[in-house]
């Protein structure tokens, strides 16, 4: 799950890693409160959930009241586009107003599970405010790594390398370390999967703040926070996972034509691929579960027909828990309320297969029905084309 700055902000401030002075709005009214009582300069910065939004013209920085309403105007109600957001951009629905800084340096400085060392990972660059991705191809060099091994836990230690290969003063080092410290132990306790400052700025004081805050947490862990877990916003979330989630489908839309529909996570990912293989795009990654009902069959078609983009759809189940029968009436059900108007391909095999085969046979609709897996994507990927 993500969050907006703002919210990333505040857990900040809760677990003591400084951060700039400043508040949420959601009316130009509210923003311009709040940047009379900040005081001048400060910053107008969009709240969405994508980066990129300085060179999208969603950050601004305000030298007056004058400006203020007029960077307030501009930005309030705009379709943000960014690299992140797509070419359709995110409407911004929340200002956050802050003050502005006397920034002498910019630092990068992440915290995220690294899959492969089965541990977090603390990740730092000197060349903060700039995509982290394009320092690392560009210059590799740059950006320095530290594991903390979850048995011994996060130590000074950890700071002091990073510190110095950052090449940081003395008041600096001390300030880095306190704030590492905070962070790490937020990223603990909240169940985060990404901690992510950047930039990490330094004053002519010597003081270092959270610049801009960007927190993921794991979802499989949100039962335990419900404080984080309220701060969800489904505006800021694709509408057909959040209506994917009512039903415990997991959905995520992506940008092809052919509607997967698939029991399990593993299944699912060798259909996509064996779908692209074939020349085919998988139009969403789609995990009806073990425990498939007719029920959540039906609601899965619709999500699927609900993407304007669907010129096909494959259905692949392999029953092992989940009966094929239940699977094919939850088709046949779906195909006969939603006035079905793409092909559909389909292989059941498994538990129950002759059962289910013969319920599709008998609906009298027009289902293209495939035990072989390499001729039943070659048929739906034909038939996406237009064949």
């Amino acid at each position: 799950m993500k969050i907006h700055e703002y919210q990333a902000k505040e857990l900040f401030r809760q677990h003591g890693v400084p951060v700039p002075r400043g508040e949420m709005a959601a009316t130009a009214a509210q923003a311009l409160a709040v940047a009379e009582k900040l005081g001048y300069p400060c910053v107008i910065k969009a709240q969405v959930h994508a980066g990129g939004r300085g060179k999208a013209g969603g950050v601004k920085l305000a030298r007056s009241r004058a400006e203020a309403e007029q960077h307030i105007a501009a930005i309030l109600g705009m379709t943000l586009v960014s690299r992140q957001t797509g070419p359709q951009g995110t409407l911004v629905r929340r200002l956050l107003v802050e003050q502005g800084l006397d920034i002498r340096r910019e630092l990068y400085l992440a915290i995220l599970i690294d899959r492969e060392q089965e541990m977090p990972v603390i990740i730092a660059s000197c060349h903060g405010g700039m995509d982290i991705e394009a320092v690392a191809q560009e210059n590799p060099q740059a950006i320095f790594r530290v594991h903390v091994h979850p048995a011994s836990g996060f130590f000074p230690s950890h700071a002091r390398a990073l510190a110095f290969k950052l090449g940081l003063n003395k008041v600096q080092q001390q300030n880095f370390a306190a704030l590492l410290a905070r962070l790490y132990d937020l990223f603990l306790k909240s169940d985060a999967s990404l901690v992510e400052i950047n930039p990490l700025i330094i004053t002519a004081g010597d003081e270092m703040l959270a610049l801009d805050a960007k927190v993921n947490f794991d979802d499989n862990a949100l039962y335990r926070h419900a404080d984080i877990a309220a701060w969800r916003d489904p505006l800021e979330e694709e509408p057909l996972e959040v209506e994917a989630a009512k039903y415990e489908l997991n959905y995520i839309r992506l940008d092809g034509s052919i509607g997967c529909m698939v029991n399990g996570a593993g299944l699912a990912m060798a259909t996509m691929d064996i779908i692209k293989f074939y020349g085919g795009e998988p139009a969403n990654f789609l995990d009806v579960g073990g425990a498939t009902s007719a029920a959540r069959v039906k609601e899965a078609f619709k999500i699927l027909l609900a993407d304007p983009n669907v010129r096909a759809v494959f259905v692949n189940i392999f029953g092992g828990i989940v009966r094929t029968d239940l699977v094919a009436s939850g088709i046949v059900e779906a195909a006969r309320s939603l006035d079905l108007r793409v092909p559909v391909v389909i292989r059941l095999v498994g538990t129950n297969e002759e059962e289910g085969q013969r319920i599709l046979r008998e609906s009298r609709l027009d289902f293209v029905t495939e035990n072989v897996l390499a001729e039943a994507v070659r048929r739906v990927v034909e038939l996406a084309r237009g064949a």
